[in-house]
């Protein structure tokens, strides 16, 4: 901000400075060479009467060639005086005595001996040199006497403009230092207040405790902003702190009384007579599925409340453990579990997310396979084509977790991702929160999650991550780095 708040001043700054210095220029070179062109003739003048009065006087030659030589020192350029014929009378350089005899054809002597009242003014070139030329006649009562030409270097007048669009020029430059200087200042106080802010709001972004924005100086429209922040941030702490005891409290809170009823209800089982005994197992089923209700609001809770960064894990590593912990109990049910397993390097994820997700579609998987089938764990690595890698596409990983159930439709698989929603045909204890947090954790992991309907009947539920690998030339979308073996851990079938 600071940058192009200076860049506006020192543009405002020039755009007035050329609209006031370049007209001012034109002006001063207008009126220098009016300037001079009106000295000029004024010598002309000058030199013209004292050469009338001298040949009056008959003193010419002696007074006429002083008076000539002081003049042309005085201007800096040359005096010549001709008579009637054209006949060089005096001259303040030798050049003009060596081209007397073509004196008279020069088009200001020429048009001063036909008696021209007005002065001839003309710039010409001499010897390489530009000059401006003016002349005169020299008149007596009305009797043409001869002609005065006088020339003076146009140099002069150049150094002259030249040096004055030099001064305005640095005057220029010093102005729009001194702009720069003052612009700076007001920039800093400006955007001081802002950098402020927007630290501040990095750190809430964050997840962490936004300092109070403290303002003394700076715009008072930026002084009550910082002021309406705090409040904001102070409010917004409160809140996250009083879900977050709310979360831990009731963490504890239903825990404990949710376990004593359904140890309660299993006590009770002895004195149950067998036509009670299936309502009683129907309370243990919902008391069951309660608590794993109350363990997903909570786990969704947290996730909302905390704003965890993805970092890279080893999602391979992670699929293997998981699937050495949920191998007994899929040997219990009857279901193979197969892991795929490659190497497709790390992807980011927010901490823990990767094994809530492979635990949820697990579960999922579970609760819909029929025994004697197989749930399948394969990850795909996918990297970009050539083209895309010049759009700085990055890699992503795909994890596919098939089962071999009764599958969903399209509007089922559409609604599935929603909260305490579930499928007519899913069997009984779920409580529709998994794919819910499922999606909210492959979100905050910067990925993608979808369901698919499986080639065996089934679901496939694919996670798509981000790999923290950079992409490698040579090959395209979904296929493996080179060497790479996938190898199937297969599961012992009860």
């Amino acid at each position: 901000m600071t940058r192009r708040l200076l860049l506006s001043y020192l543009s405002l700054a020039a755009l007035v400075l050329l609209c006031l210095e370049v007209p001012l220029g034109f002006v001063y070179s207008r009126s220098e060479r009016e300037r001079v062109v009106s000295a000029a003739k004024d010598e002309a003048e000058s030199v013209s009467a004292y050469a009338s009065l001298s040949l009056s006087t008959g003193r010419a030659e002696r007074d006429l060639a002083r008076r000539v030589a002081h003049c042309a020192e005085r201007i800096g350029g040359k005096v010549v005086v001709v008579d009637a014929s054209g006949a060089l009378l005096a001259t303040s350089h030798p050049l003009a005595a060596i081209m007397s005899s073509n004196l008279a054809s020069r088009p200001g002597i020429a048009a001063a001996l036909r008696g021209t009242s007005t002065v001839d003014v003309r710039t010409s070139t001499i010897g390489g040199v530009e000059y401006l030329s003016v002349a005169g006649p020299v008149q007596r009562d009305g009797r043409l006497q001869g002609a005065v030409w006088l020339t003076l270097p146009t140099q002069t007048v150049h150094e002259r403009v030249h040096h004055v669009w030099l001064l305005l020029a640095l005057g220029g430059l010093g102005v729009l230092t001194a702009v720069a200087v003052v612009g700076f200042a007001i920039a800093c106080w400006a955007g001081r207040p802002i950098r402020e802010l927007e630290r501040a709001t990095h750190e809430l972004a964050e997840g962490g405790r936004a300092r109070p924005v403290t303002m003394t100086k700076g715009p008072p429209e930026v002084r009550r902003l910082a002021t309406a922040f705090n409040r904001t941030a102070a409010r917004l702490a409160h809140l996250l702190a009083a879900q977050r005891a709310f979360a831990g409290e009731a963490s504890h809170q239903l825990k404990t009384p949710l376990a004593a009823l359904r140890l309660r209800l299993e006590n009770l089982e002895p004195n149950v007579s067998d036509r009670g005994l299936g309502s009683l197992t129907a309370a243990v089923t919902e008391t069951d599925r309660l608590a794993r209700m109350v363990e997903g609001l909570l786990a969704m809770a947290r996730l909302e409340e905390d704003s965890a960064t993805p970092a890279p894990v080893d999602v391979g590593a992670i699929c293997a453990e998981r699937h050495r912990t949920w191998l007994p109990l899929f040997e219990r049910q009857r279901v193979s579990l197969v892991l795929f397993a490659g190497s497709v390097g790390p992807v980011l994820a927010v901490p823990g997310g990767v094994e809530q997700i492979v635990d949820n579609l697990l579960s999922n998987a579970l609760r819909a396979s029929p025994p004697d089938s197989t749930v399948t764990m394969e990850l795909r690595l996918h990297v970009p084509a050539r083209r895309a890698l010049r759009d700085a596409r990055p890699a992503w990983v795909d994890l596919h977790i098939t089962d071999e159930g009764p599958g969903m439709t399209a509007d089922q698989r559409a609604r599935a991702f929603d909260r305490f929603w579930r499928a007519p045909t899913a069997p009984k204890g779920g409580t529709g929160l998994g794919l819910s947090l499922v999606q909210r954790l492959t979100h905050a992991s910067g990925g993608e999650a979808s369901l698919r309907a499986s080639a065996a009947g089934g679901v496939d539920a694919v996670i798509r991550l981000p790999s923290a690998e950079p992409p490698r030339e040579g090959h395209g979308p979904g296929h493996d780095k080179p060497g790479q073996r996938k190898r199937a851990v297969p599961a012992l079938r009860a």
